[in-house]
């Protein structure tokens, strides 16, 4: 079990891990197709992008999730 004040990190840590894996595979077979190296691009990709969408998300999560709230009503 998870201790809940870790909640956030872990959220973070899957949300931006799936997202950015994803994205950064559109991008890839976009730019480069598929073919040999194309795992291996995908891979560098997502390896630089994980980070970056990780303390993007961690920052920026709450200060979203309020503004939705606000302008939601909030639960």
């Amino acid at each position: 079990m998870i201790p809940r004040r870790f909640a956030h990190v872990v959220f973070s840590l899957i949300t931006s891990g799936l997202m950015s894996c994803i994205v950064t595979c559109v991008a890839t077979l976009k730019a480069v197709g598929f073919g040999p190296h194309t795992l291996g691009d995908w891979m560098g990709a997502w390896s630089l992008s994980w980070p970056i969408a990780f303390v993007i998300i961690l920052i920026a999560g709450p200060r979203i999730r309020r503004w939705v709230e606000d302008k939601t009503g909030g639960d």
